[in-house]
């Protein structure tokens, strides 16, 4: 996550004078960043629990996933992140009894290697959820731990003569569990600990061949004086954990899941993690759509490139913790419309959750953000043949994948026209980010640059068409000229802009901007 500065002033360039498209464009991310194929993905998160049940059991399997991967391919996402797919006594899977296997509920360790194979030979990568900060209580390293003072793995865990906050009841004393005492935290202060925990790393890495991890809970991993997150020590094991697996493995790829951090925590796990989850982004996007209002966004991106300039980090709108995109907006379709826009079009490697490209809705508790995924309009939405582990969302009938497939209109169909633009123009996946000036706060607008080309997003976040409005350019990153304007995801015509000096001032696209409109131009 090196800093790199995106943006480089133009110079010697004669005013009013147009340029062609290959005069001299603001810097873009190192040739190395722009061939590493996390920069490039777009992952789509999975519940295997819910997403296909291919045996009738009424629980979502591996094989489910692979008889499904023409759909995951139709969306344009080309990487996956498996929710825990270890044998657990939960129905989440959070609490581990077994890092060297995979829940039978879902299949056996064969069909998982299928799925990596068919998945793999359709260029889509597979991360999985490793939870590495406890264990299930009834882990037999636990059992053994918990057996009594004097057992062999005791000092595996967390242990106190006291009782506390998250200190939990146990055999000759209290055991740590952060979250609950269903799973203890292990003991990284423990040498036998790493060792055992990178070798199961490279177990899944090598022996089985997996794409990556996603970091649960990573800035709990080790508490020290009386912290509970983002420790000194924290950072020094996931350190030495970066130099391990990218010694195993230079190709792997770990996300860090750092609740509610932004960019500025997320530059304090450089070299631990490959990427962090910009939560403070997600909000942003949020609260702009919900309050139709650029300055949630706006405000967010200011911290974010305060301190990343380089795009290098994980971005989503909601996941599996939280209210599903759509709930969040009441239903509002348009407002979802919206969010998908700013997701796929900013910066960062994008992360979309089984379910949001149909507008699923979902509130907690947890299970209730995590149903079964809605396929049709037929019985239990045609997600199994078997009684369901928990009924799919009443409105399935209304809201499925069949009845949005031939409809342009759809929100499905917008993903698959924004993950292919940003497939097909660099300057969407790696290229810096300007915002600009509206004059309006119902009006958010950016540039996307890097030397390839230019693209501006427009967007009207109000209920109401918009007319008084302007854009100014104030960075010096365009070549001068008038460029035309090419509309991406339709046949909507643009005035153009005169470019002096690298910026454009009170620059109006177009005369009246509709009710929640996205516009996403080429500048040619």
């Amino acid at each position: 996550m090196k800093k790199l500065f995106l943006w480089i002033a133009l110079a010697s360039i004669l005013l009013g004078c147009a340029s062609p498209l290959s005069d001299p464009q603001p810097a873009s991310p190192s040739p190395a960043d722009s061939t590493i194929w996390w920069r490039n993905a777009v992952f789509y998160e999975i519940f295997v629990r819910s997403f296909y049940d291919s045996n009738g059991d009424g629980i979502g399997d591996f094989n489910g996933i692979t008889q499904k991967l023409d759909y995951i391919q139709s969306l344009g996402v080309n990487a996956l992140w498996l929710m825990p797919i270890n044998p657990s006594p939960s129905y989440h899977g959070y609490d581990v009894t077994d890092y060297y296997d995979v829940n039978p509920e879902y299949g056996s360790m064969d069909d998982f290697k299928n799925l990596l194979a068919e998945a793999h030979n359709r260029d889509i990568r597979i991360i999985i959820d490793l939870v590495l900060n406890h264990t299930s209580s009834q882990h037999p390293f636990f059992v053994d731990a918990n057996s009594g003072p004097d057992s062999q793995r005791r000092d595996w865990y967390v242990w106190s003569n006291e009782a506390g906050n998250q200190w939990r009841q146990g055999n000759g004393g209290y055991y740590f569990g952060y979250f609950c005492d269903c799973m203890p935290d292990l003991n990284y202060t423990n040498p036998d600990v790493t060792k055992e925990m990178l070798g199961m790393t490279s177990f899944w890495l090598n022996d089985i061949g997996v794409d990556g991890f996603r970091l649960d809970a990573a800035k709990h991993l080790i508490e020290e004086d009386g912290k509970l997150e983002n420790t000194p020590a924290t950072h020094e094991w996931f350190k030495d954990f970066y130099a391990y697996y990218k010694n195993e493995e230079p190709d792997a790829y770990t996300v860090g899941e750092v609740y509610g951090a932004g960019a500025f925590i997320a530059t304090t796990y450089e070299e631990q993690f490959d990427q962090v989850f910009n939560f403070e982004l997600a909000s942003g996007i949020l609260n702009s759509v919900n309050g139709e209002s650029n300055t949630g966004i706006t405000s967010a991106w200011k911290f974010t490139l305060s301190d990343i300039t380089d795009g290098n980090y994980a971005t989503f709108l909601t996941n599996h913790d939280q209210n599903r995109v759509m709930s969040a907006f009441n239903g509002n379709k348009q407002k979802a419309k919206l969010a998908a826009v700013l997701l796929l079009t900013s910066p960062g490697t994008p992360f979309v959750y089984y379910g949001e490209e149909i507008g699923m809705e979902g509130k907690k508790p947890d299970e209730d953000i995590r149903l079964p995924m809605q396929w049709n309009a037929e019985e239990n939405s045609g997600f199994t043949t078997g009684i369901p582990w928990r009924a799919p969302h009443a409105e399935y009938p209304q809201v499925n994948v069949a009845m949005q497939e031939g409809d342009p209109n759809s929100l499905l169909s917008l993903y698959r026209a924004l993950t292919k633009l940003r497939a097909e123009h660099s300057a969407l996946r790696i290229g810096s980010i300007t915002l600009l000036e509206t004059g309006d706060t119902g009006v958010y607008a950016f540039l996307r640059s890097n030397r390839e080309e230019n693209i501006l997003v427009l967007v009207n976040l109000t209920d109401a068409p918009i007319t008084d409005y302007a854009l100014t350019l104030n960075e010096s990153i365009l070549p001068n000229g008038t460029p035309s304007l090419a509309s991406l995801l339709d046949s909507t015509q643009a005035s153009s802009p005169t470019i002096r000096n690298g910026i454009f001032a009170d620059y109006r696209p177009l005369a009246e901007l509709p009710p929640y409109q996205a516009y996403i131009f080429q500048l040619k």
